[in-house]
């Protein structure tokens, strides 16, 4: 009998990177925290214009120049943009690995597009911030994109674990309605927390004490009254997944939304902190990282609420 010759078509030349998916798909969500990190370094050093120029650092230079006059704050916006780099790379690996697939759906295979799309969009933004000596909107913006990144890195990572039938609560309409009104509420609570940080003392302006001309007092209780709409929300959920009969995608659904706790709690803990001592730098920088890590725990609190054939 002769072999049948497998069609060019149907052939996958990536077989043997696809078991990568997962690590990559996991390193691109951990990439996109880190961004936030070290753009919150740069807006707490006052480094936003450290690299004059873009796409260049400098006129005619990619990198920082070293002269006696270099100050610190040109390595630290490089090293914000050497990041984007990174996740440059990242978001091709992620489009090779996930839009080549297949044996998805395209739903599924559509996702891959989106850290690019993303990175890409940031790479502009930041452009235009430079360009505009960091006018507050567009760095405002620069934020928001980071944080929806942050948000679609973790659905496309669950996604990648689950099936592509339709997707099933786990649990009560009263306890899936808990966690959307959770996942509406983080919108408010990060926007207000960026207008928070803009207009007070660490906006990342050096010539300004601020960049929005708001009401610090103000604006900062109505971050606080959203952040405990969040918490009070979560309370709840946390109460319908324990009235809810044991199955292990419910169980996995609790472990996700104490995890969420923790993070809420030291989340609060260190913006009543800062609060308190008068802003310093380190823990707005410790805050600005938990907020990164507070959208990703609010989506895998959230996905665990569905399962999928």
């Amino acid at each position: 009998m002769t072999a049948t010759a497998t069609p060019p078509e149907s052939r996958d030349v990536l077989a043997r990177f696809r078991g990568w998916t997962r690590g990559v798909l996991i390193a691109n969500v951990i990439g996109q925290v880190l961004i936030i990190v070290t753009g919150g370094a740069v807006r707490l050093t006052g480094s936003g214009l450290g690299c004059s120029d873009w796409p260049f650092c400098t006129p005619g230079h990619f990198t920082p120049q070293y002269h006696p006059a270099t100050t610190y704050h040109a390595f630290v916006e490089f090293g914000n943009r050497t990041l984007t780099g990174v996740l440059l790379v990242l978001a091709l690996a992620v489009l090779a690995l996930v839009w080549t697939d297949r044996t998805r759906s395209n739903a599924y295979r559509a996702l891959g597009l989106v850290p690019l799309l993303g990175v890409v969009a940031q790479a502009v933004i930041g452009g235009v911030v430079v360009l505009l000596e960091l006018d507050p909107r567009w760095v405002s913006l620069h934020f928001g994109v980071s944080a929806a990144l942050v948000w679609c890195s973790a659905y496309l990572l669950h996604r990648h674990g689950e099936g592509d039938g339709e997707p099933v609560a786990v649990a009560g309409r009263a306890t899936t309605g808990a966690a959307r009104v959770l996942a509406v509420l983080l919108v408010p609570v990060v926007t207000l927390g960026v207008l928070v940080t803009g207009s007070g003392p660490h906006s990342g302006d050096t010539t300004v004490g601020y960049r929005f001309a708001l009401d610090p007092q103000a604006i900062t209780r109505s971050h606080s009254g959203t952040v405990w709409l969040f918490v009070l929300t979560l309370a709840l959920l946390l109460v319908l997944l324990h009235r809810t009969t044991t199955t292990p995608q419910v169980a996995a659904a609790r472990r996700a939304a104490w995890l969420l706790v923790v993070v809420t709690a030291a989340q609060g803990a260190i913006g009543y902190t800062q609060y308190f001592t008068g802003l310093p730098a380190l823990l707005v920088g410790f805050h600005m990282a938990g907020s990164a890590l507070l959208l990703w725990a609010t989506a895998n609190t959230v996905l665990h609420l569905r399962t999928r054939a």
